[in-house]
Order: structure tokens, then sequence, then C-alpha cells
């Protein structure tokens, strides 16, 4: 095939072209339900006092194109990384001397640690977990390689989002691309769109499965006289994500027959409960709009509590303890959260030293073992004479790294000639908090068109990054209930810009056209 087809790719858009495009768009997404809440900072004073306005998602106009040998690769080894991760959480103490190197410099982390330590101490009472999981990839294509690969980005634990609208957008593109190509109503013609459509994306029924999945595995219920269970979502004060949660919600209620409430984390202590005379902890939500149906959470979904702005004062530490000594499975555990931290994914990513995957991947074979390390892209701790420090403060081999912290939710990384200024501006002792990490180096020709939230319609080359969903049901003994890999999430953002967060405002929704 040609090789300018892919350099030509997407398709020119004259002025009309595109005002039909993005209207097309504009309205799809408003009728489906591809949309957010508006920032506040995007609308007038009072503008939006009752709470009801909605705008589409920041999505591109044109699938993507993305290696077909690497989303297989991505997909075929998901479930290998959820049950790496069940396994990673079964083993505490592997987990607490990774985490004794961040508990004294980083609060958060010690936070989330003395939760834990308060449970074990007390006892825990469900041996469930659950795991609601993306793995994340970027396509690496260094100087002189004979083939694209992938190299994992991160591995998200807790509130893995956008199965919901990645859904949405994959409908759209595939719509978009159902009609003869040239007609008015679809793209303009090009080799690339010609009787293609993006892969099928299965995230919502997958993700919802996975709740439905520990909502049946909880049994029947611990109190006395019995009430009925439901599912709690716990999410962020005034959520402008939504619709991408609203989408699970909803699979569950419909398919699964599943009730389901969502709780802000400031209305945990108020409208939750566990009863000091059963010793099975059974967590009991009280509807406020009816006090006198109590509800038992069979399974805790957590949508908040991933970053230290979720946790305002001790009163949301307490709401978090009292969640995680209950007997409802959560999603995640306080350890299982732990788990995705960035030093986790350092030091699984180690040249030498034990084998650490062959130690949690016992019963995988090698040759996927393989697979799976080849996924890493270097990673170094920034220890005192170490390999990593060196290459963080030299601004010629800074350049070539991104600096992470133990966060999620994105903007908080430190990227390339900023590094080696950041680490001398902060205390020593506090470097190890970081993870330093090679770039990855994406195709350099890839372009798109990008509709966002307020608007503006932006064109240009971009960086493509995708997640893959997995979920994962286990017990405290290692055993494995539930493991299904299903669904994807594209984002593309500017290839000026570092961040890669939908969310946090950084990139856009998308689907791919594999090649």
């Amino acid at each position: 095939m040609d090789e300018s087809i892919y350099s030509n790719y997407p398709p020119r858009l004259d002025p009309a072209q595109e005002q039909f495009l993005v209207t097309t768009v504009k309205d799809w997404t408003i009728h489906n339900g591809l949309t957010v809440r508006p920032s506040p900072a995007s609308l007038p004073a009072g503008a939006d006092e009752k709470g009801v306005l909605a705008t589409n998602a920041p999505v591109t106009l044109f699938p993507s194109l993305f290696p077909k040998s690497c989303f297989e690769e991505a997909e075929a080894l998901q479930k290998v990384y959820n049950e790496l991760y069940a396994n990673i959480t079964c083993d505490t103490a592997w987990l607490e001397k990774v985490m004794e190197e961040l508990i004294d410099v980083d609060d958060f982390i010690s936070s989330l640690w003395k939760v834990h330590l308060a449970v074990r101490k007390e006892g825990y009472v469900q041996p469930l977990s659950l795991g609601l999981y993306r793995s994340d990839y970027m396509v690496h294509v260094p100087p002189n390689a004979t083939a694209p690969s992938i190299k994992q980005v991160e591995f998200n634990t807790i509130s893995s989002s956008f199965g919901g609208l990645s859904s949405l957008v994959t409908g759209l593109h595939t719509e978009l691309l159902s009609f003869p190509p040239g007609l008015p109503i679809s793209y303009p013609k090009h080799p690339l769109l010609d009787g293609r459509v993006p892969p099928e994306n299965t995230a919502v029924p997958t993700l919802a499965a996975g709740l439905a999945a520990a909502h049946e595995a909880y049994g029947p219920s611990k109190s006395t006289p019995s009430h009925p269970l439901c599912v709690l979502f716990i999410v962020q004060e005034k959520e402008r994500n939504i619709f991408d949660q609203l989408a699970l919600s909803t699979q569950l209620t419909r398919v699964h027959k599943v009730p389901v409430f969502r709780l802000a984390t400031s209305e945990i202590l108020t409208q939750t409960s566990i009863p000091s005379s059963n010793p099975s902890r059974p967590l009991i939500y009280t509807p406020p709009f009816s006090p006198s149906t109590p509800f038992e959470v069979t399974t805790i979904y957590l949508r908040s509590f991933y970053t230290p702005s979720d946790y305002k004062s001790e009163r949301d530490w307490d709401a978090r303890l009292q969640l995680e000594r209950s007997a409802a499975i959560k999603c995640p555990t306080v350890l299982n959260q732990l788990a995705g931290c960035k030093k986790v994914q350092q030091v699984l990513a180690e040249p030498s030293g034990p084998d650490n995957l062959s130690h949690f991947l016992p019963h995988t074979e090698s040759s996927v073992i393989s697979n799976l390390r080849e996924t890493f892209a270097p990673q170094y701790d920034l220890s005192a004479n170490g390999r990593g420090r060196e290459l963080a403060l030299n601004p010629e081999t800074a350049v070539n790294h991104v600096l992470k912290p133990q966060r999620e939710g994105g903007g908080n990384n430190i990227y390339k000639a900023e590094i080696p200024g950041f680490l001398r501006s902060i205390p020593e002792t506090d470097w190890k908090r970081w993870v330093l990490m090679e770039m990855i180096q994406p195709p350099p020709t890839a372009k798109n068109v990008v509709l966002r939230s307020d608007g503006q319609v932006l064109s240009g080359h971009v960086i493509g990054e995708l997640g893959v969903f997995g979920t994962i049901l286990w017990k405290d003994n290692g055993d494995i209930i539930h493991n299904e890999q299903g669904g994807w999430l594209m984002r593309t953002k500017g290839k000026e810009s570092n961040e890669g967060g939908v969310a946090a405002g950084f990139s856009s929704l998308d689907s791919v056209i594999l090649i």
C-alpha cells in the first residue's frame, strides 16, 4: 500500500465539510449522551445554578490509526495483568516492603497505609476484592525500529474511567463510517476509511458484569432482619464526568437488575453505618429519600478517593476507614489502590534483582511473562548513586524522561528539561517519592481533528494512548472467581501536550482504525 496514504490521513476538510461534520458530531454527542458537565470556569457566573447543563465530551472527528498487532497484544495481556495485580494485593508483606520507601515521605500513601493497618488490627471481614482495571499504552517506534510495539504508560487500579464514553465514541465513528465514502453524510473519501470500522468496544457490559459478579458473590444479607442489597458508587462532589459513570450503573440496573445508588464522599458518614452489634460488619445505606428502607451494600465502587484533594478533612479519612472495615466488597481495597502506585510499576520493571513477574504469575507460560515484561518502559528510582538520579539530574539525559509521583488523575508529572531544576527545588529526602521513566516514542506523523467541549475545533499532529479494560474478582488466598478482558479507550492529545487526562482537560476521546 502506498505509504503516502498514512501521511495524508485524515482526509482534508474544506470549511463547509468541517462545519457539517462538527455540527453532526455535536448533535450526535448530545443525542446519545456522549457528554460531560461543563467546567464552571467556562460559564458566566450564575449560568448553571441548578446544575442542568451538559456539553459534548471532547472528541476527535476521525478515528485514529493504530497498529493491529499492538492492539491485539494489549488485549491478549489484560487478563494476565489482572491476575498480576490481584496477586500483588494478596502479598501484603511484599507490598509493605515497597510502601516502606514511601510512607515516611508521602503523606497520602502514609494515610492510605494507616487505613489498612487499622482494619488489619481489627480484622478484615471480607475476603473478596474486586478490580475494575485499565492498562494504558502508547505505540513505541524508536529510531531504526523494524516494527511498532506497545509500552505501558501506567496501570490503573482505582477509578478507571471512560469505559462508558469510549464505547459511545466507537459508536459515533462507526456510524459515520457506515455510509459509502464520499457521500455528503459521511467522511470525505480516503483509502484507509474504505470498508473499515473501529473494533467492537464492550467496555460497558464488561465493567458492569464485573460489578454484578461481586454483587452476586457477596451472598445473602448479613443483617437481622435481612435488608435488600445494592451497589454503591462513591463519587466526587459536583462530578463532571457523571454520564460516563451512569453508563455502568444503568447497565447494572437494566441488565443485571441490581439497585445502584450514588453517594458523594461528604455523605458517607451520614448515610451509611455499620451496626456495632453485628460482627459481620455489613455496611447499611439509608437513602435520605426513603429512610424507612435501608439497603445493605454488597459492593463499593470508588470513583473518588483516588487523589489527596478528595480528602478535605479527617472526616473523609474516617469515611474511607468505615468503607474499608465493612463487609462490602471494595473496588478497590486500600491495598489494591496502593498496588497501583508508580513505585510498584517501577519495581516490577527492574531488569535485575528478584523475578517478581514469575513470583506473582507462577502458572503463566514464560513466553507470556516475557511479552508482558516487554511492555515495560525503562524506569528508575532516585536512590543515591543510582542510575535514575544520574539520568534525572543531567540535562542532556533528563530530556528523554518523565518524572512521576504516586498520584492518579493527570497533571502531576514533571517532564524533560524541567526535571533537574524541579528536583533541586525540593528536599533531597523527598526524591524517593518520584519515579523516573524513559519517554515512549510514538509515531511522528499521526494527525487528527478535535472538537473540544467549548466548541473549539483544533487540528494537527497528535499522540494517542490506548487503554484496555479488565475486571477481576478474587479471594484473599489468591483464588480467582472472575477474570475478564473487554473494551478499550483511545485518548488523543496534541503532540505538544505532555499530559493525557481527559477529565483534566488535556486530551480527547477517540476510537481506532486498525492497520
